[in-house]
């Protein structure tokens, strides 16, 4: 895999092993290209898998970035990647389920890629919200199969959704948090 865009466009990723299902380049470049310039986005990358998605993320100003991974078997290849990574870009060896009732700040952009056959998608989507893990206006963005659209409420709590993309059998939903208290914290 290969960072598509930013400063660090052109550089490989590895693939780590186990089970991944890397996000397609075209479907990666679609979805920065969507997000446009990150410089000062905190980044929160959800089933981080190799970090590809993250690394994308500080490759293009997002800054803080965290990954979130919880098979231990993928953490050396994880490190090896966001080593390229010069702004603040930080690994969290966990599950998702644990981390996000007890993350310690809010993001201005959460990204999902949770396994295909995972269920408790729209639950996650739940957590996220309950957390108060977005700040005000922040977003939302969740990767999943095609087949699951018909499952997905327009609205999770305070999650909005305004964009939905297909690119072949993957789908990505954006949300974004309608909630505007500046006293929410950071």
């Amino acid at each position: 895999m290969r960072v598509t865009g930013g400063k660090y466009r052109g550089r490989t990723v590895l693939c780590p092993p186990g089970v991944i299902r890397p996000a397609m380049d075209c479907m990666r470049e679609s979805l920065f290209d969507i997000l446009g310039n990150l410089e000062g986005q905190s980044w929160l990358d959800l089933f981080t898998g190799s970090g590809c998605v993250g690394i994308e993320a500080a490759s293009r100003g997002a800054s803080p970035v965290h990954l979130v991974e919880k098979d231990r078997g993928k953490k050396a290849t994880i490190l090896n990647n966001i080593g390229m990574v010069e702004s603040e870009i930080q690994l969290f060896m966990t599950d998702v389920r644990r981390f996000i009732p007890t993350a310690k700040r809010q993001y201005d952009i959460v990204y999902a890629d949770p396994p295909f056959p995972m269920d408790g998608k729209i639950e996650l989507a739940r957590a996220i919200d309950k957390a108060k893990l977005l700040t005000p206006g922040g977003l939302f963005i969740i990767h999943y199969p095609a087949e699951e659209k018909k499952d997905w409420p327009k609205e999770i709590g305070n999650l909005l959704c305004y964009d939905e993309r297909k690119y072949g059998r993957s789908t990505l939903r954006f949300f974004r948090n309608s909630k505007e208290d500046a006293n929410n914290g950071s």
